[in-house]
C-alpha cells in the first residue's frame, strides 16, 4: 500500500524531529561528560585574541546547513550504527589527549565526537551534502601557535635580506635586526600567526561559497596559507623601512600595529578579489538523483539503541581517565646533588639566567666550578600534571618574549654520551643586553626515559599514567659562558659525562619521595 504525498511528508517531518531531538541529547552529553574540553576551548576564544573568531565558527556552521535545507528536506535521517566507531575513536583521542596533557588532542577529538554524532544520527546521506560545514568546526579549534617561532625566523630572516636588497646596513642575531638607526626584534606579536589563522578561516569559507570545482576549492585554500605568511614578510620589511626613513617618528608605537593590520587587510582583499575572477556560477547547487523516502516502520527503536549506544560509548572515557587519576604527595624540593668529582658548587659566577619553566611541583639551581669553568645545572620537576602544571608546554621556555636582559639568537640539536646511553639534546645559544652569550642544553626525564623529544615525552608520560606508573617527569638544563662553540660544547660534554648518575640519581631520589 502506497502513502499519499501529505503522510510522507508528515513521516517525514516526525522523523526529522525525532532525528534532532537525538543530536541534541547526544551534544549535550558530549559537552557535560567533556565539560573541561569545552570550558579550555572557549577560555581561549576570550583570552587569546588570536582565536576569537572560534565564537562565530559554529554559527556559521549552522548557516550552511540552512542554506541546504531546501535540499536536505528532500531526505529522512538514517540512524548510521557504523558512525559509532568513529565516536569511539574520537573518544579514545580525547582519553589519550588527556593523559598526555596536550590541550590540543582533547579539543580536536571533542570536534570529531560532535561531527561523528551528527553522522550517525541523520546517515551518511545526509551528511555527505552537509560535509563541509561539518569539517569547518573544526576550524574552532585553538590550533595554530606551535608555528610562532618557526613563522618568527622566516618573517626576520625575510626582513633582512629585503633591508640589504634596499642598500640599508644591517646586523642581525636570531631574531634581533641591528640597523643604522636602531634595533628591531621580531616577536611573537610579529610573527604573522595570526593573520594566518584568520586568512585560513575566511578563505576556507569564501571557497566554499564561491566555487564548486574540488580543485579551485583547495588551490584557494592554499593560497590562504601563503598569501598571509608572504604578506606578513613584506609588513614587517615595509615597517622597519618607515621607520628607518622616517627616523623612528613612523611605525613604531601604536601605528605598527595599524599598520600592519591595514596592509593585511588590502592583500586579502586583493586575494578575494582576484579569486572572485574564477567563481562558479550557484556553487551550492547540488543535483538530487533520488527522491524518495525510506521506510520509517523501525526509525523509532533504531535510534533509541543508537542514542543508548552513543552514552554508553561517550560515558566509557572519562570514567577510564577517573579510573587512572593518581593524586599522589606533591615533590616539595629537589635532592641533594652528590659530589660531582672535579667539580665544587659555589655562588653565582655566571650571569644571572634562570630557565622559565613554570609552575613545577619543585625546581633547583646550582652554579659548580673546575678550573676556572663554570657550570649551571637547572633540574625541576613535575608531579601529578594538569592543564596549569605541566612539563611539555608551551608557556615553558629558556627565555620568555620580552625578556629585558636575554633572548634566543640560535636553536639546534646535538648528540651527546649520558651515563653510558646516546642522547640527543635541544640546544640553544642565548645573548643578554650586556653581550654575555651561554650555550645551553636541555633535555627531559619522564619515569626513567632520558629524551628530548616534546612528543616523545608526552606519548610515554600518557603511557606511564595507563600502566599506572604516574607522571612524574622533570627537565634538565646544562648551561656555561660561550667562548668558542668547539671549546664550550667541549667543556659541556666533558661535565655531563662525569656528571651524568648524579643528575640521574638525584632524579631519581626526588621522585621516591611519597
Amino acid at each position: 500500500m502506497k502513502c499519499s504525498v501529505d503522510v510522507l511528508t508528515s513521516l517525514s517531518r516526525s522523523v526529522w524531529r525525532q532525528a534532532a531531538l537525538a543530536l541534541i541529547v547526544l551534544w549535550l552529553a558530549i559537552l557535560l561528560l567533556f565539560r573541561e574540553t569545552a570550558s579550555s576551548i572557549v577560555s581561549i576564544w576570550i583570552n587569546n585574541g588570536t582565536y576569537t573568531h572560534g565564537f562565530i565558527v559554529f554559527p556559521i556552521s549552522l548557516w550552511l546547513v540552512w542554506k541546504k535545507h531546501d535540499i536536505l528536506v528532500r531526505y529522512c535521517p538514517e540512524p548510521f550504527f557504523p558512525a559509532l566507531l568513529f565516536l569511539t575513536v574520537s573518544g579514545f583521542l580525547w582519553f589519550i589527549g588527556q593523559l598526555a596533557e596536550v590541550n590540543v588532542v582533547p579539543q580536536f577529538a571533542l570536534v570529531f565526537m560532535l561531527i561523528s554524532s551528527v553522522v550517525a544520527v541523520f546517515g551518511p546521506q545526509i551528511s555527505k551534502i552537509i560535509i563541509f560545514p561539518l569539517f569547518f568546526l573544526l576550524l574552532a579549534v585553538p590550533f595554530g601557535e606551535f608555528t610562532q617561532y618557526k613563522l618568527m625566523e622566516w618573517t626576520a630572516n625575510f626582513t633582512v635580506l629585503g633591508l640589504r636588497l634596499s642598500g640599508v646596513p644591517v646586523y642581525s642575531e636570531g631574531q634581533q635586526i641591528v640597523i643604522p638607526t636602531g634595533t628591531w626584534s621580531v616577536v611573537e606579536a610579529c610573527s604573522g600567526v595570526r593573520y594566518l589563522i584568520a586568512s585560513v578561516t575566511v578563505g576556507t569559507l569564501y571557497a566554499y561559497l564561491t566555487y564548486k570545482s574540488l580543485k579551485r576549492r583547495l588551490i584557494f585554500i592554499c593560497l590562504s596559507f601563503l598569501v598571509p605568511v608572504v604578506a606578513n614578510w613584506a609588513r614587517a620589511y615595509i615597517i622597519v623601512m618607515l621607520g628607518h626613513l622616517s627616523g623612528n617618528k613612523l611605525a613604531v608605537g601604536v601605528d605598527h600595529i595599524i599598520y600592519g593590520w591595514v596592509f593585511f587587510g588590502l592583500v586579502i582583499g586583493l586575494m578575494f578579489w582576484i579569486g572572485a575572477r574564477w567563481h562558479d556560477n550557484n556553487p551550492d547547487m547540488l543535483v538530487v538523483v533520488n527522491e524518495q523516502f525510506p521506510e520509517f516502520s523501525n526509525k523509532k527503536i533504531s535510534l533509541g539503541g543508537l542514542i543508548f549506544s552513543g552514552l554508553l560509548i561517550l560515558s566509557l572515557w572519562p570514567i577510564a581517565l577517573w579510573q587512572l587519576q593518581i593524586d599522589r604527595i606533591q615533590i616539595s624540593k629537589i635532592a641533594s646533588l652528590a659530589p660531582i668529582s672535579g667539580w665544587n658548587v659555589v655562588d653565582h659566577a655566571l650571569p644571572t639566567w634562570t630557565p622559565k619553566y613554570e609552575n613545577n611541583s619543585a625546581s633547583q639551581h646550582w652554579i659548580l666550578e673546575n678550573n676556572q669553568n663554570f657550570i649551571g645545572l637547572f633540574v625541576a620537576a613535575y608531579r601529578n600534571q594538569n592543564k596549569d602544571r605541566r612539563l611539555v608546554s608551551s608557556i615553558n621556555k629558556l627565555v620568555v618574549s620580552g625578556d629585558p636582559i636575554w633572548s634566543k639568537v640560535s636553536s639546534g640539536r646535538s648528540h651527546i654520551q649520558f651515563n653510558n646511553r646516546d642522547l640527543e639534546v635541544h640546544t640553544a645559544e642565548l645573548r643578554s643586553v650586556s653581550e654575555n652569550q651561554l650555550l645551553v642544553w636541555q633535555w627531559y626525564w619522564v619515569n626513567g626515559l632520558w629524551t628530548s623529544s616534546d612528543f616523545m615525552a608526552k606519548l610515554y608520560t600518557a603511557y606511564s599514567r595507563i600502566i599506572g606508573h604516574g607522571d612524574d617527569s622533570a627537565v634538565v638544563i646544562v648551561y656555561t659562558l660561550k667562548k668558542s662553540t668547539e671549546a664550550t660544547s667541549s667543556i659541556l660534554e666533558d661535565f655531563v659525562k662525569i656528571a651524568a648518575p648524579e643528575i640521574e640519581k638525584t632524579i631519581e631520589q626526588t621522585m621516591r619521595i611519597e
